[in-house]
């Protein structure tokens, strides 16, 4: 019927640079619109490539074969609905960030990227051209405009499709999560809706890529900010939607309205996918990681375990004369709650070998720091002995306080290849230790049940290099540490902006200047997954070599 149009969302996990995958992906949603008399499919942004490309997509030769494969999604869906997919194109020189339009065999239409992002983790600027703002195109009996992601972040493009005659906004992105994101996103959405008088369909892509994943959360609003349809969060997902034309114009019929959990489910279901996703998307099926008996190994063992079952992680312990049997208690527990495996590799004999050998270039010194950091990176060298051998992933387990003041031994314990608790600060560790224990939910693989002990929640944190080892020895208390790094990074603020606050202008200086000195511990550290808009590796970029320090 002419004043019905059904639109397919597909809320899909692609993987970069598998043109082939994705474009199976593709079809396959396609083929779910034509079951059920769709009109047309929608895939999110750059879709067909993968999300983010970064530079590699300044590469001719990866541009022009995902374009190729458009054509060739073009073919395969010639009898049927329209598809609406995300892809680089290339032209004369120029590069844009592109949504394509197919139809009976043919690139009927093709909107390019206006609002380039620049900033937080995006580089749009560096890597395409700004494209000029299109009109709609016409399927069916539906005018449909298309801003590309940022482009509805602000109000020209919509606003500039609406005038030009645009009957509903469709918007596909590639938005990444950090905690709070899904507000800001409907936020701005709805204020397209109230200034061009158009229902809004919001189509965003899931899955994990590096340190960012996409957390879907699809929706179509109507004007005035109505909500007619949500999609899950972090789901693999296709619904249809179907708008009716009234006298006010088209407008969106009611569909599931998902619930979304809170932020401690949603942090935890971002690190489980990430890790699951990095390890997928790198051919990578098995992990592996030192437990010491502390919270941040016991957590990330969790995550493994739920990401890839118990079976596919194995949990070593590495003692020395200064890990307290309550530690080894520990960690057995842990591994025995979690199911997984747990080898006992002590390290005093190849200690004492790394001793003897550097007795005499040692000679008439102290004992310090650095005998403390040999013990940590023997640990290191032993893990990734394992992990050359048996082909499993080394896991790190550092937590954002300690990455941001450098409180880990480079090349010891931050040896690995993905670190999933990376943007997660020492206190929400616990209170995330506490969430999962308290919480089970399907895609979870580990067990349902405390596979957390509250002794290892309880006892006051150490890295057990010395004798009587506290991390407050160090550092300051860890409430303390954290509301001041989350001032200093998450915030931005300066010193005197963080003493005004209550905190004592020492601490703080002091605090100031471990994070700018491990710099290049971080520039060396695994990626993890992105929890805030302040995570380190793209969200804050600083040189390694800087002798600023904040005056005030």
């Amino acid at each position: 019927m002419a004043d019905r149009f059904r639109l397919t969302l597909a809320q899909l996990n692609p993987r970069v640079g598998d043109f082939g995958g994705n474009a199976d992906k593709a079809f396959e949603a396609w083929k779910s619109a034509a079951a059920a008399d769709a009109d047309m499919v929608c895939l999110p942004e750059m879709f067909l490539s993968g999300y983010q490309t970064q530079d590699l997509v300044l590469k001719p030769a990866f541009t022009r074969d995902c374009m190729a494969w458009v054509q060739t999604l073009a073919n395969r869906t010639a009898q049927g609905p329209a598809m609406g997919i995300g892809a680089p194109y290339l032209e004369d020189g120029f590069l844009y960030n592109a949504y394509w339009i197919l139809k009976g065999g043919q690139v009927v239409a093709r909107m390019c990227k206006h609002e380039l992002p620049n900033s937080k983790v995006f580089d749009e600027r560096r890597l395409f051209d700004e494209g000029a703002i299109s009109g709609p195109y016409r399927i069916g009996p539906m005018q449909i405009g298309t801003p590309i992601c940022e482009d509805a972040w602000h109000e020209d493009v919509p606003e500039t499709m609406a005038e030009s005659g645009a009957q509903i906004l469709l918007v596909p992105n590639g938005s990444p999560y950090y905690r709070g994101k899904f507000d800001v996103r409907m936020s701005k959405m709805v204020a397209r809706t109230v200034e061009t008088g158009l229902p809004l369909v919001y189509l965003n892509m899931v899955g994990g890529q590096d340190d960012q994943v996409f957390d879907g959360g699809s929706f179509v609003i109507n004007p005035g900010g109505r909500l007619a349809m949500q999609m899950q969060l972090f789901e693999e997902t296709i619904e249809h939607v179907d708008f009716l034309e009234t006298a006010e114009g088209w407008r969106a019929q009611d569909g599931p309205k998902a619930v979304f959990p809170d932020q401690w489910e949603q942090d935890y279901r971002v690190m489980v996918t990430a890790l699951r996703d990095y390890m997928a998307k790198t051919g990578f099926s098995k992990v592996l990681l030192g437990l010491s008996g502390g919270i941040d190994s016991a957590l990330v063992a969790t995550i493994a375990a739920d990401a890839l079952g118990p079976g596919n992680l194995r949990c070593v312990m590495l003692p020395s004369e200064y890990t307290s049997q309550s530690s080894l208690d520990d960690a057995q527990a842990v591994a025995s709650a979690l199911g997984c495996r747990l080898d006992d590799l002590p390290i005093a004999g190849p200690r004492a070998a790394v001793t003897e050998a550097l007795a005499p270039l040692f000679e008439g010194t102290n004992p310090d720091l650095t005998e403390e950091n040999i013990q940590s990176r023997l640990r290191g060298l032993l893990l990734m002995a394992l992990s050359n051998k048996f082909g499993e992933m080394l896991l790190t387990t550092g937590n954002k306080s300690e990455v941001a003041v450098g409180y880990a031994t480079i090349y010891g314990d931050m040896a690995g290849g993905y670190n999933p608790i990376k943007d997660l600060y020492k206190m929400r560790v616990f209170e995330t230790a506490r969430w999962r224990n308290a919480n089970h939910r399907d895609w979870m693989m580990g067990p349902a049940s405390t596979v957390i002990p509250p002794s290892i929640i309880d006892k006051p944190p150490s890295a057990e290099l010395r004798e009587d080892q506290k991390d407050e020895d160090s550092l300051p208390p860890y409430e303390v540490l954290d509301a001041i790094l989350e001032l200093l990074i998450d915030r931005d603020l300066s010193v005197a902006d963080v003493v005004a606050q209550g905190f004592d202008r020492d601490t703080v200086k002091r605090v100031e200047n471990l994070i700018y000195i491990s710099e290049y511990k971080r520039f060396q550290s695994a990626p993890g997954p992105r929890l805030t808009g302040k995570a380190f590796w793209l969200d804050r970029r600083y040189p390694i070599v800087n002798r600023w320090r904040d005056p005030s």
